[in-house]
């Protein structure tokens, strides 16, 4: 091979200079996909941040609106509140061993059915209404319940049923009985059993299930 030659061969290799620019072109490709990548995060990082604001506000709008229409029967003491439960004296709603609704009973569900209402539809929950009794048994001569659970599930169906004619939709509500059982104070005397003769109203999630249902309507 004689120089000329090993000149010629020389020239034909690529410069050094265009080398450095396709890798600065690289970079650049690359540290622009990147900027885009994080302004793209960080704008879905903003917006869900934004959507969970709006959540907790309507959120904390239902606790108030809730709160305003126990407000009243919390101070009198005919509504407890405890851990998300509503508990209702059983002397406001019912005379002893009778599954009858009182007239200041059925007052108060008036005045809680709209809030609840409310809060179980923007929430997606249903309201479970609980009855309970105390431990003593039946008086002798009530030929209408034979023992405790009957008579807490014909109050908690008293209590659903006045909910549903104040215009709570059925499909929100059920009810459950528990008998003497789940007393919040021990049964020592006629006033412990006065606070564990009582209906309860706690929201609880739907299945997802009740959930597709509730979006595809009837």
């Amino acid at each position: 091979m004689s120089i000329s030659e090993l000149d010629d061969g020389l020239d034909q290799e690529p410069p050094i200079w265009a080398i450095f620019g396709d890798l600065m072109t690289g970079l650049v490709g690359v540290f622009v996909l990147l900027l885009v990548w994080t302004l793209g995060f960080q704008l879905e990082l903003s917006q869900t941040l934004e959507q969970e604001i709006q959540k907790r506000e309507v959120a904390e709008q239902r606790r108030q609106a809730l709160e305003a229409a126990l407000a009243d029967p919390l101070a009198t003491g005919r509504v407890t509140l405890r851990d998300g439960r509503i508990g209702i004296s059983g002397s406001v709603l019912f005379s002893l061993n009778s599954a009858e609704l009182q007239e200041e009973g059925r007052a108060l569900l008036h005045t809680l059915r709209a809030p609840l209402q409310v809060y179980l539809t923007d929430s997606e929950q249903l309201l479970m209404v609980s009855g309970f009794t105390d431990d003593l048994p039946i008086q002798q001569g009530n030929l209408h319940f034979s023992d405790n659970w009957e008579l807490s599930a014909q109050r908690a169906l008293t209590v659903t049923r006045a909910l549903i004619e104040e215009g709570m939709p059925p499909s929100v509500v059920f009810a459950a009985a528990f008998g003497a059982q789940q007393p919040v104070v021990a049964n020592a005397d006629s006033e412990s059993r006065s606070q564990n003769r009582r209906v309860e109203m706690a929201p609880v999630p739907r299945v997802s299930g009740d959930k597709a249902a509730l979006s595809s309507g009837p």
